[in-house]
């Protein structure tokens, strides 16, 4: 890797950038991860377990279409825009289009079968296709804008922010607009209403395409690769999956997101069935949503100095341990007050959103050690497995609490309350499945996960001494 072409210096221009790179991607990932299951049973009538499996299914799929974009990221041409840049201009709107095409409520009464092929064939192309193809590129375009460990850390930071920003205007916007609360028998329900998250739907993929031109015009690839033939040597698919197996690092931080998306997942996709059908409030998930806004802007401020004096990983262990406990003392309290819940909701948002700040710039370190170990730095590819990895976390999240909202008998009929028993297993699965990730999490940091701060700091030295004998 080499820097030598003059650019502007690193700046507020890059970390808006990036920020609004990832607000693009959230605008549809956020309203997937967080309503695609609501909207399926509630509007298309379609079982929670077979929305679960589709969801599933698709990561299949993913196995395939990520690492075949992380290769054909780390093998294009550096071009004027740079290497990863052109990938997100050709992507924008397409994943955005794909996006809006799933929510689609006016076939809420087409028979069956369609409305799962409908969602099957919709989904795959979003999520499958249309997303890799822009998030991958963004993604790998960490290292490329910088190679200071501090600008990485500052670009993990932003990014997070834009993820949590878009996560509030999704979390808050969409209660407030899609849902429609009746008062029948003296019972309160809050029910969705299709045509408006339709339209919702249509917005945010606009907001999308908007945020992702922004990103491409403010950020700049500064580090270029280094194309000499011993550095450049091309390696097979098999060659990059075995290289990945002994690679301890990568491996358990796949690990890691795979169970952290499997709770934080499964805290988003049950907010749309504890709030309207266990507290039957909807504004009060619109207000946990700025709770757990707050909670992100307060990890973001701790993050860096926390980092700087015990470590990214370090720092991981002891909040994911506290928002394990969090979920596990919601789960036995079992509050009456819906503010209780968002309180305690507030305390479990900022102990993940510390993980969440350092979770980008960890995989730069990931990246790193992959080109101390292997000799070939590979950007795309390892963030391909990594992409793919917290797809695969979204996918357990959507399996697992459909195939248990189906185990709890919990089904949607148009102006029936659900029972109290199945009130109750919706607030279990709330609790329980979240506090199980967020412990595993922490177990695969502080013993499977090798990269503490000192080896951290060790590689950056050593790369750093390489790169200016290089020069």
């Amino acid at each position: 890797m080499n820097t030598k072409k003059s650019y502007l210096p690193f700046g507020i221009r890059d970390k808006i950038g990036y920020l609004l790179g990832d607000l693009g991607n959230d605008f549809t990932f956020i309203l997937s991860s967080s309503f695609l299951l609501k909207f399926y049973t509630d509007v298309m009538h379609i079982s929670a377990g077979i929305v679960g499996l589709i969801m599933m299914l698709a990561r299949f799929a993913d196995a395939f279409t990520d690492v075949t974009m992380g290769r054909l990221c780390d093998r294009s041409p550096v071009r004027a825009a740079g290497k990863f840049k052109p990938w997100i201009l050709r992507a924008a709107a397409p994943v955005a289009i794909a996006s809006f095409l799933i929510y689609q409520s006016s076939l809420a009464d087409t028979p069956l079968p369609f409305r799962i092929g409908w969602l099957a064939v919709t989904y795959i192309l979003w999520g499958s296709v249309f997303y890799t193809a822009v998030n991958i590129p963004y993604g790998s375009m960490a290292s490329a804008i910088s190679n200071e460990p501090s600008d990485r850390q500052s670009l993990s930071t932003y990014r997070s922010l834009g993820s949590t920003l878009a996560g509030v205007i999704v979390g808050a916007g969409v209660p407030l607009i899609a849902y429609e609360t009746k008062v029948i028998g003296g019972v309160a329900i809050a029910e969705m209403n299709g045509p408006r998250f339709t339209l919702i739907a249509g917005i945010f993929s606009i907001l999308a395409i908007i945020s992702y031109m922004i990103c491409y015009v403010l950020t700049t690839e500064r580090v270029t690769p280094d194309v000499s033939p011993e550095r450049h040597r091309r390696t097979s698919v098999k060659d990059m999956l075995l290289s990945a197996v002994k690679n301890r690092a990568l491996l358990s931080i796949i690990a890691a997101s795979i169970v952290m998306l499997l709770a934080q997942f499964t805290l988003q996709q049950m907010a749309n069935y504890v709030y309207p059908d266990y507290y039957a409030n909807t504004a009060a998930q619109s207000a946990s949503t700025f709770a757990m806004l707050f909670g992100m802007i307060i990890a973001a401020t701790l993050a860096k100095p926390l980092v700087g004096k015990f470590g990214k990983a370090e720092i991981s262990v002891v909040s994911s341990f506290i928002a394990a406990a969090v979920c596990l003392l919601l789960y036995f309290i079992r509050p009456e007050s819906v503010w209780v819940y968002v309180a305690f909701n507030f305390f479990a948002w900022l102990a993940l959103g510390v993980f969440t700040m350092v979770s980008w710039a960890i995989i730069t370190d990931v990246i790193d050690y992959s080109e101390i170990k292997n000799g070939i730095r590979e950007d795309g590819s390892i963030y391909a497995l990594y992409s793919f990895a917290r797809k695969l976390g979204q996918a357990a999240a959507a399996g697992i609490t459909g195939a248990l909202l189906v185990l709890v008998g919990y089904e949607k009929t148009a102006g029936v309350p659900v029972t109290d028993s199945v009130k109750s297993g919706i607030y279990t699965i709330s609790t329980v499945v979240p506090a199980a990730g967020f412990l595993l999490l922490a177990l695969i940091l502080l013993f499977w996960y090798p990269l503490k701060k000192h080896a951290v700091d060790e590689n950056v030295r050593i790369l750093k001494a390489r790169r200016e004998g290089e020069s």
